[in-house]
């Protein structure tokens, strides 16, 4: 029984998919597709959000099959090093720790602080005066979320996962509430009035080009669906629990995001839902102040972003994996494999910590969001495809879960990620050069050190 303190359940399995996939993206993304330039359509909007969920789902079926025939924690830095190279490999964790835990939680920190500030009954903009800056309260906030968490996870396998799996269970609980507000609260407010049937312009929508465009929002917001494949070694009777984690997990937020969303239109006018500024992720508040008013209203949004530290938890549980998994097979990093007793990775969650901090401060929100988007995509395809390298291989174990629909579930993934990722690069190149600069020092880092490959 010993042993099974430094593995994680089922239950823990599956609300690190759901903490890591619901956090701000739920409520940005649909401010941006209202817009004139985005898919202003009801219909069109639920069609991508169950698109999303469908990809996804997709994605999630194929983790399956690669996680539990490599069976290496870590993700895809160990996927892909079997997969295709260590190089790969290492290019991918390292993008991993910086963009798509790292970069992650400085978004989903932010999130919380600025959710958090009305309890505080201060205004969003007010800042503090240390020694020679002026630090906005709502990082500050954020800053306090982020230690609180790795305080938690430095605990240990047992007492984190026991945290992960009560946090996630508020989130849920408040979504809930969230949902059913609009009809018990009816007569406080007056409903948008929209229609979600069909309209003459709904499939010229979904077949446009802004289409692909808004999918990169939907994505991000998805993003977090193969958490629980970062645990694979550190999790009971993976086989069994991992697919079920992975697939149940991505079918709850689904049904959940397509009814805020639903929720969010039914109360709220596109006008009232668009974006007022890029730095400012309020849509949670409108609607919820427009159904109770400001005063309970702002409360309700600040006891949400209690919720919201779900998510910080799940990424410091399955990020840090990464960071560990690098120091287990390099002894130039050997230090980052070390965990404590308990099991918790200390090196590593404290140097995710400290790149999260630098994050926030450094970065906007909208920034670390473009990032991530285009950057995760790129390695979240490779994996993919990796099934169809497994399969060419032969290399499946008795352990192993076959993908199902294989091939058609791998390739809708892989064609629809393409076509996002053409939509984003056509809309903003940089994004990309920055993503292919980011990768450069892991390169470089990785001939100093692959001489050192355990």
């Amino acid at each position: 029984m010993a042993g099974l303190t430094k593995k994680y359940t089922k239950s823990v399995a599956v609300n690190m998919v759901i903490a890591n996939m619901i956090g701000t993206g739920i409520f940005i993304s649909l401010g941006f597709q209202v817009l004139d330039n985005g898919i202003p359509d009801p219909f069109a909007i639920l069609v991508i959000w169950l698109l999303g969920g469908l990809v996804s789902l997709c994605g999630a079926m194929a983790y399956g099959e690669v996680a539990t025939t490599v069976n290496k924690s870590g993700g895809e830095y160990a996927f892909l090093s079997e997969l295709y190279h260590p190089l790969v490999g290492f290019v991918s964790g390292w993008i991993s720790m910086i963009a798509g835990f790292s970069a992650a939680i400085a978004g989903l920190a932010l999130a919380t602080g600025e959710y958090f500030i009305p309890l505080l009954g201060i205004n969003h903009d007010a800042t503090v005066n240390l020694g020679f800056f002026d630090f906005p309260i709502s990082k500050i906030v954020a800053t306090i979320a982020i230690l609180l968490v790795v305080a938690v996870q430095l605990r240990g396998v047992r007492f984190g996962g026991i945290f992960q799996n009560y946090i996630t269970y508020l989130k849920v609980a408040l979504i809930a509430v969230f949902l059913v507000m609009p009809f018990i609260f009816a007569g406080n407010y007056e409903p948008s009035g929209v229609s979600f049937m069909p309209s003459d312009k709904s499939f010229d929508t979904i077949f446009g080009l802004p289409f692909a465009g808004a999918l990169v929002w939907v994505m991000f917001s998805y993003s977090g669906w193969n958490a629980s494949s970062y645990i694979v070694g550190n999790l009971e009777n993976p086989r069994k629990n991992l697919p079920f984690s992975l697939v149940v997990g991505t079918l709850i937020v689904t049904v959940i995001y397509l009814l805020m969303n639903f929720v969010f239109m039914y109360v709220a006018t596109f006008e009232e839902l668009a974006p007022k500024d890029f730095a400012r992720i309020d849509i949670g508040n409108v609607v919820a102040t427009k159904i109770l008013g400001s005063k309970v209203g702002l409360i309700f949004s600040g006891v949400f972003s209690l919720a919201l530290i779900s998510g910080l938890s799940a990424m410091f549980i399955a990020g840090p994996k990464v960071v560990q998994q690098i120091g287990k097979d390099y002894s130039s990093f050997r230090l980052l494999g070390k965990e404590t007793e308990s099991g918790a990775p200390k090196y590593a969650v404290l140097l995710m910590c400290v790149v999260s901090l630098i994050l926030i401060y450094t970065s906007s929100f909208k920034q670390i969001v473009e990032y991530i988007g285009i950057t995760l995509t790129l390695f979240s395809i490779l994996t993919v495809f990796g099934v169809f390298i497994l399969r060419w291989r032969k290399a499946s174990t008795e352990n192993t879960v076959k993908t199902w629909g294989y091939p058609i579930t791998p390739i809708i993934f892989i064609l629809l990620m393409i076509w996002m990722i053409i939509f984003f690069v056509y809309d903003n190149p940089m994004i990309l050069v920055w993503s292919l600069v980011t990768m450069v020092p892991a390169v470089v880092i990785y001939y100093f050190s692959k001489n050192d490959k355990k």
